[in-house]
């Protein structure tokens, strides 16, 4: 065994860089947080390479003490604390004296700083080491330059991503801090263009608008709630206006941005089945609590937190949330709406300043805590019926059990192709029921006749199987023929969205939509497949832009599927649609032809059967030998 050394500083420090400084993004977080714990109401951010070649954090704070410089870049050197007391009433952003001194021993730093506004001091910095420090001229506040990030650990280069990868995580992190502090005002600045610019005036939907558009804020309610331990408010979006993924939930605990999955199931139980399936909403949800109830000491980059009264907080942000949707009055037909109204009655006025104040709610405004399970009405449906498979006779069933096996092995070793074929080729050998529509049963399914019984079909889950065939073909083969439009459609996005788009205009060309840069975050698109049904052809675009925003890595083969998916829920018919005999048998029929009519794209069945067999035992007709012989 080798002998027992104690570290130097230096390589203690870069070992310490593992843990804190991750990437680009983590040097900006920690400079900010500095800035902001600094008192500082103004902060720019300068990037260049996505920040490996240069970070430079501009603040208007407090600044450094000529004399305190040097400490402030040794290990576990803090301003924020002071005894073991301290550490559960952290009323600060930074407090383990970690972030200079890991910066600096990975990367070139120049340092400066003044407390008065007219004489400052200057250091300089590189791999841990001092190299120079000198009295210059600076104004009040503090600016730090990064250069090189990982010039001395080459090995931590390697896990780096792509240029516009590590920038969209930069204006992730600036974003988050702009919503955690709307009285500051932020700037981001790479490569000389401007990519986030806020007012700094304590308007939180102005911030949001500034960072995810206007059109976004719109549609975003305010909701605030208090009790003797927590006291929460923010903007969360209708329930029409959703994205693919969570990333666009912000929570806030005492203006600290944190990862918390308990907290965001809390959210989305508040909009319970006013979601659909897969979709997520926008929301900044500011908590407010006593540092003592919060342990922000467990994570070395504090993006996960420690809560007390946990369980109470989910509850208060559940029912806050639903009792502020309750109030809008908000059912699946007019949900559509909505944005009109919403827009006539409640136009943002954004040359106010509202205080972000909570208003305590009546108490007969707070529903009654919902379940942290959010489930479809189809789901919910689903689980209610017992699904009985469609086959003729016991061998195919078991057919079929033994070769669904098959397929879920070789899927889990991604080698898929044969148990795929087998499994086709089993549907193509059972006989579909040939059915003859009955009925229609609250607008929504249809009964029908077979031979050996009778059939409840999900009218939306068959022609979404229909339709699913269908665009699976047209969608994966692109042509010339395209729909040009008249009038170019524009779409704006944010800058980190903004950037995934661009990174992946390919991939959305390959599905036939013409579409290019038009400006810095604005995309227009030319043309479109003439799959697109005419008037809905922004909001299904942009549901397609959806998943190459949830999925940067999405592969062609992927996006068509998702693609087509997305085409035939949009295209089906929906519930409590009125069916005449005619349209109602075309659904049958045209179920019949599919590859697979047993379920919709999403899994859930399109069809139950109920054989004749079932159905005299429901009335009693088939019993023991030793039951009344009255029954006939």
């Amino acid at each position: 065994m080798a002998h027992i050394q104690r570290l130097s500083p230096t390589l203690s420090n870069q070992i310490a860089a593992g843990e804190v400084i991750e990437r680009p993004a983590s040097v900006v977080k920690e400079l900010v947080e500095n800035a902001i714990d600094a008192q500082a109401t103004q902060i720019d951010i300068v990037v260049k390479d996505a920040g490996i070649s240069l970070i430079k954090v501009t603040d208007n704070g407090n600044g450094i003490a000529a004399d305190e410089v040097e400490l402030a870049f040794q290990p576990h050197a803090t301003s924020k604390i002071s005894s073991n007391q301290d550490l559960f009433n952290v009323k600060t952003l930074g407090f383990r004296g970690e972030a200079l001194a890991s910066i600096a021993a990975v990367a070139k730093v120049n340092l400066t700083t003044s407390t008065n506004g007219s004489r400052g001091v200057l250091v300089q910095i590189a791999g841990g080491q001092q190299l120079n420090k000198q009295t210059v001229a600076a104004t009040k506040g503090t600016s730090i330059e990064v250069k090189d990030l990982f010039y001395n650990t080459p090995a931590r280069l390697k896990y780096i991503k792509t240029v516009n990868t590590e920038l969209n995580r930069i204006i992730d992190i600036v974003n988050r801090l702009a919503l955690a502090q709307p009285q500051i005002a932020f700037t981001l600045i790479n490569e000389q263009r401007n990519l986030i610019r806020t007012s700094g005036n304590g308007n939180l939907q102005q911030t949001i608008a500034g960072i995810y558009g206007r059109k976004v804020a719109e549609q975003m309610v305010s909701f605030e709630q208090q009790t003797s331990d927590f006291r929460i408010f923010g903007f969360i979006s209708l329930p029409q206006q959703t994205r693919a993924s969570r990333n666009y939930i912000s929570l806030l605990v005492n203006n600290r941005y944190i990862i918390n999955y308990q907290l965001t199931k809390a959210l989305l139980a508040g909009y319970g089945s006013k979601l659909m399936v897969g979709r997520y909403p926008l929301a900044v949800v500011h908590i407010k609590m006593a540092p003592l109830l919060v342990d922000v000491n467990v994570h070395p980059t504090k993006r996960e937190v420690r809560l007390s009264k946990e369980a109470q907080l989910i509850d208060l942000i559940t029912t806050t949330v639903a009792a502020k949707l309750q109030q809008l009055n908000l059912i699946p037909d007019a949900v559509h709406n909505l944005p009109a109204n919403f827009a006539a009655g409640q136009q943002l006025d954004f040359k106010s300043s509202p205080k972000l104040e909570p208003k305590p709610l009546a108490n007969s405004q707070i529903a009654e805590p919902q379940t942290s399970t959010v489930l479809s009405d189809d789901l919910v449906a689903a689980k209610a019926i017992h699904l009985q498979p469609i086959f003729q006779d016991e061998q195919h069933l078991q057919e079929w059990d033994q070769h669904v096996a098959q397929f879920k092995a070789a899927n889990a070793t991604k080698t898929t192709t044969a148990a795929n074929e087998k499994v086709t080729s089993l549907i193509s050998e059972t006989k579909f029921p040939e059915l003859r529509f009955l009925a229609q049963i609250h607008d929504s399914f249809l009964v029908a006749e077979g031979d050996d019984g009778f059939y409840l079909v999900d009218q939306h889950a068959a022609q979404e199987r229909v339709n699913y065939e269908k665009f699976r073909q047209e969608v994966g083969q692109v042509s010339q023929d395209q729909q040009q439009l008249l009038v170019p459609l524009v779409l704006d996005y944010s800058n980190s969205d903004a950037v995934i788009i661009k990174d992946h205009l390919d991939i959305l060309r390959n599905v036939g939509l013409e579409i290019s840069t038009f400006g810095q975050n604005s995309f227009v698109v030319q043309s479109h497949p003439t799959w697109i049904v005419k008037g809905q052809e922004e909001a299904t675009i942009r549901e397609i832009i959806d998943y190459v925003l949830k999925d940067g890595k999405i592969s062609i083969a992927k996006f068509r599927e998702q693609t087509a998916i997305t085409m035939s829920c949009r295209l089906s018919i929906k519930a409590h649609d009125h069916l005449d005999q005619a349209q109602a048998q075309a659904i049958l029929d045209q179920l019949a032809q599919a590859q697979n009519p047993y379920n919709c794209p999403h899994g859930r069945p399109t069809l139950v059967h109920f054989s004749n067999q079932d159905v005299k035992k429901m009335f009693k007709r088939i019993q023991d030998p030793h039951q009344s012989r009255w029954t006939k």
